[in-house]
């Protein structure tokens, strides 16, 4: 499958985080390396010696000293980074992306208590609206003409507003890598910041989502909140099944699963990849285990859940909370359980890339049981790389779900007698039909790439 996209007009590429670090020498020089996240390993290498421009916010003193140097280039990818005030940041960021827009799309708030917005809301809501204009202003300034602007993310919801005034010729597509929230859910933010939140994604010629539901959820807040009818479309994300097999075909990742392997011996390991966030529903995977022992004892001392969840928004009071819930969680599993030759679970909170890989190609079962997930790369990417037919257990509100269902068993999020029951299910279905599902999956996972995904956004800019 060619890694190329064919594109009619140049491209503005415009995220919150950028596709490279900097990081400043000691003789003064500058140097960079790759960003992380799925959006720079899923596109970075279709724009890497491209005319791309890919504008972000300068995240360290190193991304600072690039900023003042206007557009650079590095690893091969042209990069605005722009160095914003630091308040105004903090607050856009943390108060009202993550802190509210996060809560909002993935339905996380405890509505009988939160969210509450007093007389600090204003001065978020406008850092919000700042930042925004000054990646609007950095569009305006770098675009060629007729330029094809991709805005990723909740982050950055007002650009097309203001490029309205600025540029005109830009045509502007934003894309949502999560859900986004309900009529239900989204009419808990102010009236004024909604409406004008609704009316800047409006603004776009199209918006785009990983899933028909998270599309319909947008249209549907549109409409009944707003009065608007803006366009949508639908582009899931797909890993590129060569970096994947790359990865886990690299000497870093042999010596992780030889370490790994040293750990669990020849126990079946139920596997999870995640970064430690309060959507992901870690805490019920954990439980479910937990039940899953108690009303199975054959699979005591038999199977080993793994669990490779790398830190989140540690800032933020919530997410500080829900770590202390698992750690206390997996201590009394293993406390329960264990044996002098067994730990039930072993849990690694390192952002550890090799370790991941590792585990995506040792898992026997795979669960991914979020509350509410924008997509889940994880899901195709373990299809893509186990060495053991594993099996997919999938909640259905991860936007994996509405590709990969075929293959996979559906996992209740919410229930975790349920959970466990389909755990028991995956650890002892026959080897023909875990077989079958795994081809299912890997035949779906390899059917689409990065180069897809672009390429619908590149399509949706021309409407």
């Amino acid at each position: 499958m060619s890694r190329t996209v064919a594109a009619d007009r140049p491209i503005v590429l415009v995220s919150n985080r950028g596709p490279v670090t900097f990081t400043n020498g000691a003789d003064g020089v500058l140097t960079s390396r790759r960003g992380a996240g799925g959006l720079v390993s899923g596109i970075g290498p279709l724009v890497t010696g491209t005319d791309t421009t890919w504008i972000a916010a300068a995240m360290t003193d190193g991304d600072r000293a690039a900023a003042r140097a206007g557009v650079v280039e590095a690893d091969g990818v042209r990069v605005r980074l722009l160095a914003l005030d630091p308040e105004a940041y903090r607050l856009a960021y943390d108060e009202v992306s993550n802190g509210v827009l996060w809560f909002a799309h993935h339905g996380l708030w405890d509505l009988a208590r939160e969210p509450v917005f007093d007389r600090s809301w204003p001065a978020a809501w406008q850092a919000y609206r700042d930042v925004n204009d000054a990646f609007a202003r950095a569009v305006a300034e770098v675009a060629p003409d007729g330029a094809a602007v991709l805005v990723q993310d909740y982050h950055l919801c007002l650009v097309a507003s203001r490029l309205a005034e600025l540029r005109p010729d830009l045509a502007c597509v934003h894309f949502s890598h999560t859900p986004f929230a309900p009529p239900v859910w989204f009419e808990a933010l102010p009236d004024d910041s909604g409406r004008e939140l609704l009316a800047g994604m409006a603004a776009h010629r199209a918006c785009g989502f990983h899933t028909h539901q998270w599309a319909s959820d947008f249209a549907s807040s549109a409409h009944q909140l707003a009065g608007l009818e803006p366009a949508t479309f639908v582009a899931p994300l797909a890993s590129d099944p060569d970096d994947i097999r790359r990865a886990a075909a690299s000497p870093a990742c042999e010596e992780a699963l030889a370490a790994l392997e040293a750990t669990v011996g020849d126990r079946a390991v139920i596997a999870r990849v995640d970064r430690m966030e309060l959507s992901k529903n870690l805490l019920r995977g954990f439980l479910a285990f937990d039940e899953l022992l108690d009303q199975h004892p054959e699979h005591r001392e038999r199977v080993t859940f793994v669990a490779e969840a790398y830190p989140s928004r540690e800032g933020i009071p919530a997410y500080a909370r829900y770590r202390a819930d698992i750690d206390a969680a997996v201590m009394r599993i293993n406390e329960r359980w264990g044996t002098s030759t067994w730990r039930p679970i072993e849990l690694s909170v390192e952002d550890d890339f090799p370790a991941s890989v590792a585990l995506l190609r040792r898992g026997d079962v795979f669960l991914i049981n979020p509350i509410r997930d924008g997509l889940n790369l994880v899901a195709s990417e373990a299809a893509l790389v186990s060495d053991r037919d594993a099996v997919l257990a999938l909640s259905p509100e991860a936007g994996a779900w509405e590709r990969l269902h075929e293959g996979a068993l559906r996992v209740p999020p919410f229930d975790i007698t349920g959970t466990a029951a389909v755990l028991h299910q995956a650890l002892t279905m026959p080897a023909a039909e875990r077989h079958e599902r795994a081809t299912t999956l890997r035949r779906i996972a390899e059917a689409r790439t990065p180069a897809h995904w672009l390429a619908d956004q590149l399509t949706a800019a021309r409407t």
